[in-house]
């Protein structure tokens, strides 16, 4: 088992270090380097209002996609195949989107947002495949609440350092490589070296899902044995009639999207109000750091305080955070205080959410007599491009509005600027956390302990068709 934890971990490393990228990083590339002087800022709108309505579009498809994944029959299995796929198209569609697309941001844009506008939904869509049928292994590599949470927590803790760790290297690397390919000096940062950055990133997520390929097993039982072949025109059906899954759901996207928002906007703030940018890498270092300590910690919190707990205990401490960078005003060990508070309880909520999303294959199948594991699993990373789609947005309208764009100083950000910038980082995700445990709280009443019950009533169910079934055929035979 050792090997498949280690295996899972390594690909949820590389794939939320493509996710960090995509999510937090683009809207910088586009915005600081891709476009920079007069008509930059309606350019940058308009890549930007792209990828939204794209994955807008795209994200109707992505409930189709689990039906997909959900049908595949091969000797690999039901995930390997898409994740293979996935991580290989969508590693190249990322350095693509890091760059002018062979100059044609400069020499024609109309054909450059076509290009790209191409490129994109390819990405996004082989991106999909690969973020469900990944996640989506969850319920098959075991159907044991407790192993459930062993992978969970392995495969949090390696996307935790890999999201935390682009952070890290994002600024090192992208000077890095606008000195060696573009013969920049200091802290430029240039196309080449956000280019040689995504191809780094691109590169990594292939290889974790190769190690998840290679290294992960799915577990055959009883349970997962009554399975069906899922109708395309069903699988929003199958989704709508989990109330549990649809409440947990609308609690997630709000805390996600709230997170991503306040997250993407942090390099923003130490370049524009701290006016330190290289000091943000600090804060991959601090996260890093408190991922290693917070994930491990999820199985003992859980087991004393219930998910229930973690979710809304998590939600009430990165509120303290929040109140704590409203007075970080320009001092950068404030913003990591407030950071390390802001970001602990992370991970830990995001394996109550995932962990929920999981036991609700085994609600659906005891509720409405089918099992659907990548149809379910596919609203996690639904709500994941939901919430990232709006945040590029977001972050752009942001950064448009506050003045934060192009060559912009610190000095050239108004008050008013200033208080554009706040509402956005820090007043509206908190409202939006706020309502989020409250839905968690009041609305979602899958606990560990219901799902124990409903895995015991499923087994005695299909055990005792199994064996009304086995009669029926010996007595035909005999006949």
């Amino acid at each position: 088992m050792i090997k498949q934890y280690l295996s899972y971990a390594l690909g949820a490393f590389g794939h939320d270090a493509f996710y960090a990228t995509l999510n937090t990083y683009f809207a910088i590339f586009v915005t600081s380097a891709l476009f920079v002087g007069k008509g930059s800022a309606a350019e940058a709108g308009i890549v930007t209002t792209m990828v939204v309505v794209i994955r807008l579009i795209e994200i109707a498809f992505d409930p189709m996609i689990g039906g997909m994944v959900d049908n595949t029959d091969t000797k690999m299995g039901k995930f390997k195949p898409w994740l293979l796929a996935g991580a290989i198209v969508s590693s190249v569609g990322l350095i693509l989107m890091f760059s002018s697309l062979f100059g044609l941001a400069d020499s024609n844009t109309s054909i450059y947002f076509l290009a790209f506008g191409i490129v994109f939904v390819i990405m996004d869509i082989f991106y999909s495949f690969k973020d469900i049928s990944f996640w989506s292994m969850l319920p098959a590599l075991s159907v044991d609440t407790k192993v459930r949470n062993k992978f969970g927590t392995v495969g949090r803790f390696g996307s935790t350092l890999g999201s935390q760790g682009v952070i890290i290297v994002v600024t090192p690397l992208v000077v890095y490589f606008s000195q060696q390919f573009s013969g920049t000096h200091g802290s430029t940062q240039t196309r080449a070296g956000w280019l040689g950055f995504a191809t780094v990133i691109g590169l990594v997520s292939l290889l974790g899902a190769l190690a998840t390929f290679f290294g992960t097993k799915e577990q055959k039982s009883l349970i997962r044995e009554n399975t069906e072949r899922t109708r395309f025109r069903d699988v929003f059906k199958v989704i709508g009639e989990n109330d549990q899954l649809m409440w947990l759901g609308l609690s997630y996207l709000l805390f996600a999207l709230s997170y991503v928002v306040t997250n993407s906007l942090l390099i923003y703030y130490f370049r524009y109000v701290i006016g330190n940018a290289g000091a943000y890498s600090v804060i991959g270092v601090v996260t890093a750091i408190l991922g290693i300590l917070s994930v491990p910690l999820f199985p003992i919190i859980v087991s004393k305080i219930t998910r229930r707990g973690v979710y809304v205990g998590g939600i009430c401490m990165m509120l303290v955070g929040y109140i704590l960078f409203n007075f970080a005003g320009d001092s950068a060990l404030v913003m990591y205080i407030a950071d390390a508070i802001f970001f602990f309880p992370y991970p830990m909520i995001f394996l109550a959410a995932l962990m929920t999303i999981t036991d609700s294959v085994e609600y659906g199948q005891w509720k409405n007599g089918t099992r659907n594991e990548s149809v379910t699993l596919s609203v996690r990373p639904l709500i994941d491009k939901l919430a990232g789609a709006f945040s590029t947005g977001i972050v752009v309208i942001a950064a448009v509005h506050a003045g934060m764009t192009g060559n912009a100083k610190p000095s050239d950000i108004t008050a008013h600027g200033m208080f554009i910038f706040h509402s956005f980082i820090f007043y509206m995700p908190m409202i939006l956390l706020v309502v989020s445990a409250l839905i968690y709280q009041f609305k979602v009443t899958l606990s560990e302990k219901r799902h124990a019950q409903i895995v015991k009533e499923l087994e005695s169910k299909l055990e005792t068709e199994k064996v009304e079934e086995e009669a029926e055929e010996k007595a035909e035979s005999n006949n």
